[in-house]
């Protein structure tokens, strides 16, 4: 290796290890920044407990409602998602393996659609709301929520499907398969990059604060149906961060532990399932 060389190799290492510092420290500022303030109020009673008179002015009570309004708005749009993307995703990679203006056109859209600020989802399902004469509900969020990750969710699965060998569907198509059955396969074979994709989406839709803001409300009891309002967990850190009690944002920012620990097990949980597929 010539001087020249020698050289260009250092400094791009040397340009690799800053970023690795950069992004390393950057993740551990922004830990420790929550979790040492919030670890002081983080308690049992307050992952177990709904709101208590008073909450939000330091008195007792916890965050139940916003947990399980986050984890059903999730769920909920992630199957909703998952019914309309895989079906387009099956679509595009078994009948349109052609470079198609149809493809071309559907992922361009995707693409567009997946650099749209959330608060526009929320803008739009908001306005959607209106037109339909609904109130801000579970519901509402559910669907506004779902506009906002089938981008997500579409162009991921579709990504990995496209990674499948063209091998794969001339074996099955000579077999005397049918292209329905064929897309079964090439999604069978795309498993482990599906389920990435769903917990991408999960994970997206569970700490996103604007789609939510004008759809699903806020509350402090626990929604008894889809046509109730939904408190989330990001709206609970910023109704309480918001407030000048510091007991109350010490909270808020217990309730940041806690989302970052939901987000951080569906990580750790996919690995394992990966490795398991």
């Amino acid at each position: 290796m010539n001087r020249k060389r020698r050289i260009e190799a250092a400094v791009f290492r040397g340009l690799m290890l800053a970023s690795l510092v950069l992004i390393t420290g950057s993740l551990a500022a922004l830990l420790w920044s929550v979790v040492s303030r919030g670890i002081r109020a983080l308690s049992w009673s307050m992952v177990s407990q709904i709101p208590g008179g008073g909450f939000y002015l330091g008195k007792g009570g916890g965050i139940l409602n916003a947990i399980l309004g986050s984890v059903y708005i999730s769920l909920g749009s992630v199957v909703l998602g998952l019914g309309i993307s895989i079906p387009v995703v099956l679509y595009l990679n078994a009948y349109q393996t052609k470079r198609t203006w149809l493809a071309g056109g559907v992922r361009m859209t995707f693409d567009v659609l997946f650099g749209i600020p959330s608060i526009v989802y929320g803008a739009f399902g908001f306005t959607i709301m209106v037109a339909l004469g609904l109130r801000t509900s579970l519901l509402a969020g559910i669907v506004t929520v779902t506009l906002m990750i089938i981008p997500i969710l579409a162009r991921a699965m579709d990504e990995v499907v496209r990674l499948a060998p063209p091998e794969l569907s001339d074996a099955t198509y000579s077999l005397g398969a049918t292209r329905w059955e064929t897309a079964k396969v090439l999604l069978k074979q795309s498993r482990a990059g599906v389920l990435t994709a769903v917990l991408l989406a999960f994970g997206r839709a569970i700490g996103d604060a604007a789609t939510v803001l004008f759809t699903a409300g806020y509350t402090d009891s626990l929604p008894g149906s889809l046509r109730e309002p939904a408190a989330t967990l990001p709206l609970a850190i910023f109704f309480q961060l918001s407030s000048p009690l510091q007991a109350v944002q010490d909270r808020a920012y217990a309730a940041a532990v806690i989302l970052t620990i939901i987000v951080l097990a569906i990580s750790l949980g996919s690995k394992y399932v990966k490795q398991r597929l």
